[in-house]
């Protein structure tokens, strides 16, 4: 990913928490009151109410991942979901500025389907060691070892490699994208575990490469069996980014759309998400009535998108997301293919 810092000095600004900024943030302290103690709101509301007053002044719309923590999720991000909820969001937006309250791969996505606007990111440090696992050069080599074998690729991945892919996929369509390809062999990447599990599910042989998330990574059966000893009844949902091993010790897998739709459809009185943790507080906000248990493994990349470097990228412009256009071109094509369908042999 190129990023270009084009900021200038950010002028001096007024974050105090007047009566004006907490009459304009009353309604947006009402969603998240249940997982934002009252002694935090202060700090957290000047930052809110300038952010969306510069939003609407810049015709600016901010991405949310369901990863991020539940002030931005809830407060400013104007489009939240999965990576395949905000791939689509993203291709429709009609805003002139796109912030990415997510990670890299994110941005680009976004920047991919969205070539004539403005794409930035709060922190250019928000990576992804899923991402990071695989390079451009690795996908060719794999191809060039498996000849003909159409190349699913996770969207959690660069475009550099989007680029040799052949579609790409998220956690919520893996299986319909891998079945739908109707060929004998594909090859997943870079997600060891997802892949796996899709593997389960589909009938084509699935290739797989040694790709991992360093949150769901950490979860075992013993941490499942564990939460079930420590909370009868409760009802684990895990992310398929998690080994097999844990899959199968969950009542239910999918993706973080998915566990949210589970948890709106059943209301499991007591639940686990299995996952990064601000998704249960992000989903804990909408369902107070539930109690929901929190093993908290945090992502370190998606926690380095706050507030404060949302506001700032918003000031200067900063962390412009700029893709090389020979690479951007063949790489917008495995992405509009996962989006609007595609088998081999399709026009």
């Amino acid at each position: 990913m190129n990023v270009v810092n084009t900021a200038p000095v950010t002028a001096e600004r007024d974050l105090r928490f007047t009566s004006e900024v907490e009459r304009d943030t009353a309604h947006l302290y009402a969603k998240v009151s249940k997982v934002i103690p009252e002694v935090e709101w202060p700090v957290f509301a000047p930052l809110i109410h300038r952010i969306n007053q510069l939003k609407a002044e810049k015709n600016a719309v901010i991405l949310g991942h369901n990863y991020m923590t539940p002030e931005i999720f809830h407060c400013v991000a104007d489009i939240t979901g999965d990576s395949l909820a905000l791939a689509r969001h993203a291709a429709d937006t009609d805003a002139d500025v796109i912030v990415m309250a997510g990670v890299h791969f994110m941005a680009e996505t976004a920047k991919l389907l969205n070539p004539g606007k403005k794409v930035l990111i709060p922190d250019m440090g928000a990576g992804c060691t899923l991402a990071e696992s695989i390079t451009g050069e690795d996908v060719r080599k794999l191809k060039a070892q498996y000849p003909g074998v159409p190349v699913v690729t996770y969207v959690n991945t660069s475009a550099d490699v989007k680029a040799e892919s052949d579609i790409c996929c998220t956690s919520g369509n893996a299986v319909e994208i891998v079945e739908g390809l109707g060929t004998p062999r594909v090859i997943m990447l870079p997600d060891e575990y997802l892949a796996l599990n899709t593997a389960k599910l589909v009938t084509p042989e699935v290739i797989t490469w040694a790709g991992r998330c360093v949150v769901h990574e950490m979860f075992t059966p013993e941490d499942i069996r564990g939460m079930r000893a420590d909370n009868p009844g409760v009802v684990v949902l895990a992310h398929p980014e998690c080994s097999p091993e844990v899959i199968a010790e969950a009542d239910y897998a999918g993706s973080t759309a998915g566990m949210a739709g589970y948890v709106a459809k059943h209301k499991p009185a007591k639940v686990v998400l299995v996952t990064e943790c601000s998704m249960s507080d992000n989903v804990a906000a909408e369902y107070p009535e539930i109690d929901f248990v929190r093993p908290c493994n945090l992502c370190p990349f998606m926690k380095k998108i706050e507030l404060s470097n949302i506001l700032a990228t918003l000031e200067t412009g900063q962390h412009e997301v700029l893709i090389d256009e020979s690479i951007a071109a063949r790489a917008r094509v495995s992405v509009e293919r996962m989006l609007t369908g595609w088998a081999p042999g399709a026009a």
